[in-house]
């Protein structure tokens, strides 16, 4: 990049989404590895393996409410003919009994209770009746109206998970079903990726704060609430957010103020040819970082690169569409793997159009679609006027995700199917 008082000149032909992608992919790295208590660690991405600490059941335990028996004891049961038996205790979830079981007797058991020693099966309370007129449960005999076999309504140990088993893997963002998982199998703390430090900064002399008296010219500022909710969105909460009027040494000194601080910075505006661009103007003087146009529609002018300080900075076009398509198509994968994730990207499902629009075969078309599901699969409709909608915050408002549609296509026709992206389902 130039450091001409005009700034950097972008690059003279541009470049595929995808060469941009891995630009930005190979320049960040992982961030080191913590170790953190388990109800902490929700939406952290494991660093390492999380391995079974005990045998999950831990030991073999009533799946029903019931009495612990001997099969064998049931076997000539029916409804015509009980089978009675003497009860000779009970064990609830919880304890440690283990009562003796001796031919011809029966345990009340409940739901997660460990099964005594001696019994081999559980037969339901239903399938029972008691000795007391009117109650469910027996006090000194019960009657059996129904056989069981060995191993009924029986949690065998380990049988769902064995102490030394990999439960979780890693790279693998923790969700509250694995971290019950882990909880369960006896492990206390993980080892993970910490989440990156992040400040957000839109740039534009126009920027007012939402609510202000505006004078001709000045529009609420949107773009720094739109990164900052994505962040959070995706689990990371933003170290600093702050909006930069148009002078480009003040906004250089904000970047290296930052860039010791924080891992990454994302700024919104100032990235395209003019002469009052600041963002590109300012990182003229970083010479690892580069100014690109990308063959994508919105979003092409983008800056990107490591500042001086050592940040990864991504520098995204202002108009807010432009912004969101920008953060879902590279900044996001690039975060995800700041944190050592193994999946960069959301899955793309294929949407049938309900409408059509034009297209530029040109670049790769990131279009916000409503989304609807049918007993046939998703249907999508422009959620904005595909003629220009970079700026369409409103619209964009609606979306529930983003058409994906590929270099080289153009238009699209109704009753062809898209790859979408779903960003709010």
């Amino acid at each position: 990049m130039g450091t001409g008082s005009q700034g950097a000149a972008l690059d003279a032909g541009p470049v595929s989404v995808d060469e941009h992608l891995r630009t930005v992919l190979d320049t960040v790295a992982a961030l080191p590895a913590i170790d953190v208590p388990l109800r902490e660690s929700l939406g952290l991405v494991l660093a390492a393996d999380v391995v079974a600490a005990v045998d999950l059941p831990l030991w073999h335990n009533s799946a029903m409410d019931g009495y612990a028996v001997s099969s064998a004891d049931t076997a000539s049961a029916a409804l015509a003919s009980p089978v009675r038996l003497r009860i000779v205790g009970e064990v609830a979830a919880g304890t440690s009994d283990d009562p003796e079981l001796l031919p011809g007797t029966a345990v009340r058991i409940m739901t997660g209770a460990p099964l005594p020693s001696a019994a081999d099966a559980v037969i339901p309370v239903e399938h029972t009746s008691s000795d007391v007129p009117g109650a469910l449960w027996a006090e000194r005999t019960v009657q059996v109206r129904q056989a069981v076999s060995r191993g009924a309504h029986v949690r065998r140990r380990g049988e769902d998970v064995l102490a030394g088993a990999v439960l979780a893997r890693t790279g693998e963002r923790l969700g509250a079903r694995r971290l019950a998982a882990i909880a369960a199998a006896g492990v206390a703390a993980v080892r993970v990726r910490r989440r990156p430090r992040v400040a957000v900064i839109a740039t534009g002399a126009e920027l007012q704060v939402a609510g202000a008296t505006l004078e001709r010219g000045q529009i609420p500022e949107s773009n720094s609430v739109l990164i900052a909710g994505l962040l959070a969105e995706d689990g990371i909460e933003a170290a600093s957010v702050s909006v930069s009027g148009d002078d480009a040494s003040a906004f250089a000194s904000r970047l290296a103020h930052l860039s010791g601080d924080v891992d990454a910075v994302i700024t919104t505006g100032g990235v395209g040819p003019g002469l009052h661009d600041i963002v590109r103007i300012a990182l003229a003087a970083e010479p690892s970082v580069r100014a690109v146009r990308v063959a994508v529609k919105p979003g092409q002018p983008q800056c990107f690169g490591t500042l001086s300080g050592g940040a990864v900075i991504f520098s995204l076009p202002g108009n807010p569409v432009s912004a969101a398509v920008s953060y879902e198509l590279f900044v996001r994968p690039a975060l995800r793997r700041m944190q050592g994730s193994e999946r960069l990207h959301r899955p793309r499902i294929p949407a049938v159009v309900d409408r059509g629009w034009r297209g530029n075969a040109e670049r790769v078309q990131v279009l916000p679609v409503r989304v609807r599901s049918t007993a046939a699969g998703l249907h999508c409709v422009p959620a904005v006027d595909a003629r220009g909608y970079s700026h369409a915050v409103g619209g964009h408002g609606s979306a529930d995700g983003y058409a994906i549609v590929e270099h080289g296509r153009g238009d699209v026709v109704a009753g062809e199917s898209v790859d979408t992206v779903l960003v709010s389902w």
